[in-house]
């Protein structure tokens, strides 16, 4: 996917503890922590973002979350 500014964007595959399958033995507190990554975009109006998220859904990604505050 091409972002405004001509920078280029590839979904790689997993990497690190998720590619070996290894798990994470609990806390005290017994959650297991999954490391995540992830990309804040601010957005100038509610339209904008929602041209946005569907152009991130058209590009493949899967696990989007709106946040509006």
């Amino acid at each position: 996917m091409t972002i405004a500014g001509g920078e280029t964007v590839q979904k790689d595959q997993p990497t690190g503890a998720s590619l070996s399958g290894a798990k994470a033995s609990p806390g005290r507190n017994r959650y297991r922590y999954r490391q995540q990554f992830g990309i804040v975009v601010i957005c100038d109006s509610e339209r904008a973002q929602e041209a946005a998220y569907r152009r991130l859904q058209r590009a493949g990604f899967k696990q989007l979350k709106v946040v509006t505050v």
